[in-house]
């Protein structure tokens, strides 16, 4: 294979040609770097995140498919844990007439408890609808009362409409929904009011790493190890998410087909993920957060790999065409009616149910879950779940419960040891084990089922294969004849996402219809000795009648501007030291540089002379790379020859390490790549030869 479409219309060795190649393969002058978008800076989560409307309805459904599970695999839920007994706890029955309210604690996981209140309509005839009710970062949300110059003010500008009501907003929608004939579940987030099992300042304000919880064993929550295994506070929050849902519907007297789900702020956040993933979901109502601004500024708002390529509006149009309401205010969410909100409308309309997506402005009101938003849920409730109340639906007031009254815990009921690290570490092996057990009991029973799987999450975590790594055009920088085989430098571009990969060719004039494409931690200056001679298992291979190609992956080579390896990849602006910040919102080097060699990959398959057999190699640091490529690739390579190595994706121990990959250890590791290739693979040992591996690639 040689891109004889651009080397015909260029001179032989030129002026420029012997500069460039003087001092080894450098395509771009020296101190000059490639014009790759991926050396500017890093998106974060205040960056835009625009949602297009797909074309038809059949690309939705394969659009639909890819982001949820890209939710799922994000949040640790790909496969789905085990779902153990809940073993609900309800005490506390108080009486208010028209309603009920009791203390509820459940085990969403075996010693890991969801706490929060039920509330219950009296005198119903037939099924109940059932709410979901996730609060967003209130302190002690559940539990909390306003101020008086809180409330008076909500009052005065008319965020508010009751003394006594008003003081708890979150109660106050408990109470009227249960008016409404609606049972109703409102559960506290992870380390707010009687869920202290993990901290506040943990869970929701994570500023630095612990030396103690980055171990290769029992890890804690945001070290290189949970990220590679996927485990977050945002990830815990969402399964908490699913069986609350599934504790709802356990009581008899909810209706399966009607079973909604609001919350504000990262209530809305939760709303958005539990609907986009769980169809027993019938209505959502995530309010003051789905917009193209901001995406959700705390660490269990954030998880590594959520947002890459995607956000909260297509989120939200996950659930489409479901009924669908949403609210703005003077936040990031002010500009949603002609940035975000159109799109689900347009969605909605391609759909067959434009009436079904409602959005309610309130960008006179601050970030809040106001009585006027509430109002605009009820009447949203009311009209697709037929409850038959006249419009608008509204408030009235009510006694409020005391904290002692809403508190789950107390001498009969214990609360369990709060911020134990032992629990977290527990927790997390616990999590680690059920995984490991799913994969390998679908390895005995069912191993189809386990290789989808494996499939369906690197897929997640390495952002796709050959289609998503996007197809190259070559251009041609320098050109060399060097007696038998010709020497090309020059670039590799994928226009579509403005990236540019330096690369040399080695091109024998006998071609015999084979390529190479060989890695090294050195870039395209791995295929040379320091005298700039092609090393001996290179010349093999070219004087054998294959075209070799060397090129600098991201931050190999000439990305370099100082010459030095990368040892630390960049990472967002921001100054809490969660791996989601950067890592949810970008891919890993790592994953950039398995794209690299992918479109290399796909611009050799799509040459009007393409090779009959394309082979990969590498021998060094890259072979993880290879190795994910192979994974990726399908029938695309024919070979693949890599340094076998004691590399563990597990083991990394630096998040920002250039071999860090989010995911890179929760299906089999490098194990679980390996046994996704098609390619012959060799392994060669420590002590093979690069030799040998060129004679093996000859056969």
């Amino acid at each position: 294979m040689i891109p004889f479409a651009r080397c015909t219309a260029l001179a032989l060795v030129g002026a420029l040609a012997a500069s460039a190649f003087a001092a080894g393969p450098r395509v771009l002058p020296a101190g000059q770097l490639p014009h790759d978008i991926r050396l500017q800076s890093l998106k974060d989560l205040d960056g835009e995140f625009p949602f297009t409307p797909p074309a038809s309805k059949a690309a939705w459904d394969a659009r639909t498919e890819r982001v949820r599970r890209q939710i799922l695999v994000s949040q640790g839920l790909w496969p789905m844990p085990t779902k153990t007994d809940l073993n609900p706890v309800l005490h506390g029955r108080v009486d208010r007439g028209d309603y009920t309210v009791e203390k509820v604690y459940f085990e969403s996981a075996p010693g890991f408890y969801v706490t929060g209140n039920l509330y219950r309509p009296k005198n119903v005839t037939g099924k109940a609808p059932g709410v979901l009710f996730a609060h967003g970062h209130w302190t002690d949300a559940r539990l909390s009362e306003a101020s008086d110059a809180e409330l008076f003010g909500e009052i005065a500008s008319g965020q508010e409409r009751f003394v006594e009501g008003g003081r708890s907003r979150f109660q106050s929608m408990c109470v009227q929904l249960a008016r409404m004939g609606c049972v109703v579940w409102q559960w506290d987030m992870l380390g707010n009011a009687d869920a202290q099992q993990l901290s506040l300042s943990l869970v929701h304000g994570f500023a630095k790493q612990r030396p103690e919880m980055n171990t290769v064993e029992n890890w804690g929550l945001f070290s290189p190890p949970a990220e590679a295994h996927l485990q977050s506070v945002m990830g815990l929050q969402t399964w908490n998410a699913v069986r609350s849902l599934d504790f709802l519907l356990s009581l008899p007297e909810v209706d399966a087909e009607r079973v909604a789900m609001t919350g504000a702020s990262g209530g809305g956040t939760q709303t958005m993920l539990l609907a986009a993933i769980d169809p027993r979901v019938k209505l959502s109502f995530p309010a003051v957060m789905v917009s193209t601004a901001m995406q959700g500024g705390c660490t269990c708002e954030n998880a590594s790999l959520l947002r890459v390529g995607t956000g909260n509006v297509e989120f939200a149009g996950l659930f489409a065409p479901k009924p669908q309401g949403m609210t703005t205010a003077n936040d990031w969410t002010r500009e949603l009616a002609t940035k975000g909100f159109p799109d689900l409308k347009r969605l909605y309309t391609l759909l067959g149910a434009p009436e079904n997506v409602l959005l309610h402005r309130g960008e006179h009101f601050p970030h809040n879950y106001n009585s006027v938003s509430r109002t605009a849920f009820y009447n949203w409730l009311n009209r697709h779940f037929k409850l038959g109340f006249p419009e608008p639906v509204l408030e009235r007031d009510y006694q409020r419960l005391t904290k002692a009254e809403l508190s789950v815990w107390d001498a009969q009921h214990p609360a369990p040891p709060a911020a134990d690290p032992d629990f977290e570490r527990g927790l997390l092996k616990l999590w680690h084990e059920d995984t490991e057990r799913q994969l390998a009991e679908l390895a005995a029973d069912a191993p189809e089922k386990q290789r989808a799987v494996l499939r369906g999450g690197w897929d997640i975590v390495l952002a796709g294969g050959l289609t998503e790594a996007g197809s190259a055009t070559w251009e041609m920088q320098a050109k060399q004849d060097q007696g038998d085989w010709i020497q090309m430098g020059g670039w590799l571009r994928k226009p579509g996402q403005q990236q540019e990969l330096p690369a040399v060719f080695c091109h024998p004039k006998q071609w015999n219809g084979d390529t190479v494409i060989w890695l090294s931690a050195e870039g395209k200056a791995g295929l040379y000795t320091a005298a700039g001679q092609l090393k001996p298992e290179v010349q093999k291979l070219v004087a054998g009648g294959a075209t070799v190609l060397g090129l600098d992956l991201l931050f190999q080579g000439e990305f370099l501007a100082d010459g030095q390896p990368l040892t630390q990849t960049p990472k967002v602006k921001n100054p809490r030291a969660a791996a989601a910040y950067t890592f949810g919102y970008n891919p890993a080097v790592f994953v950039h540089r398995v794209h690299d060699v992918l479109s290399a990959v796909n611009y050799i398959r799509g040459h009007e002379r393409p090779s009959e057999r394309l082979s990969l190699v590498a021998l060094d640091s890259t072979a993880p790379i290879a190795l994910a490529v192979r994974a990726q690739a399908g029938n695309a390579l024919a070979r693949v020859a890599v340094r076998r190595s004691d590399f563990r994706f597990g083991t990394v121990l630096d998040l920002q390490a250039p071999d860090f990959l989010p995911g890179g250890a929760k299906y089999g590791d490098v194990d679980g790549l390996i046994a996704l290739g098609t390619a012959e693979l060799k392994a060669a040992g420590k002590t093979d030869s690069a030799d040998l591996v060129a004679d093996w690639l000859r056969r």
